[in-house]
């Protein structure tokens, strides 16, 4: 059942290009406009770039937060999940799997190139990329978590973005961190750590509480 949420969601996302090419250009259009405002002074660009990566990949990632159940809520599939046998928070790990796949590593594999604006070493790209490889599935899960509190309530986008963006705010700043402490000459294995440990914890409890989440808006 996970493999065909995966499968499902996956499909569907391929059906609907546009939304996942929205959120790719939003993230491309946010990082490549700093670079013209601020001007051609690389050491400026160097310091801002883990910031604006991070906070581009961050918005970006939440412009699809609405759509991980909405469609599911208005076709009724959603009330047969809630029906079947299967673990509803095995359900909801998929759908933030899927979400992440479709958002998230887009988002991964241009950081890099987007980085080569900022005039960012070789080893601090790859660190940016760790970090976001890391980092961008917690986004996902802890979203999963606003997206299903949000559900079917009018001007649920902004409201999903209040409740997730404090929590977002810790994965934002070890991430950021990582790549300013590479740049730094220090030791920056400890934000990494600290974002696995983020994406540890929220694989365990993220989909235990989106499920909750869901019978309640359902109700």
């Amino acid at each position: 059942m996970f493999m065909w949420i995966i499968k499902r969601d996956l499909l569907l996302a391929m059906r609907r290009q546009s939304d996942v090419l929205t959120t790719l250009f939003f993230f491309i259009i946010v990082v490549s406009l700093f670079p013209l405002s601020v001007g051609p002074e690389m050491n400026m660009l160097r310091t801002m770039a883990p910031g604006v990566v991070w906070v581009a990949a961050l918005l970006a990632s939440m412009l699809s937060l609405g759509r991980m159940f909405a469609n599911d809520y208005v076709d009724g599939t959603l009330e047969q999940m809630l029906l079947s046998p299967q673990s509803l928070s095995l359900l909801v790990l998929g759908k933030a799997f899927a979400h992440w796949l479709v958002t998230g590593v887009p988002l991964v594999l241009m950081a890099p190139v987007l980085g080569i604006q900022y005039d960012l070493p070789a080893d601090a790209l790859f660190v940016l990329t760790a970090a976001l490889l890391l980092g961008t599935p917690v986004l996902s899960l802890i979203g999963a978590i606003g997206a299903a509190l949000t559900l079917g309530l009018r001007g649920g986008g902004v409201l999903v973005s209040l409740l997730v963006l404090p929590l977002y705010i810790p994965v934002l700043i070890f991430g950021a961190g990582a790549v300013e402490a590479n740049m730094a000459g220090m030791d920056f294995d400890a934000h990494l750590s600290l974002i696995g440990a983020f994406l540890l914890v929220s694989i365990v409890l993220a989909p235990w509480a989106a499920a909750a989440s869901l019978r309640v808006s359902l109700e």
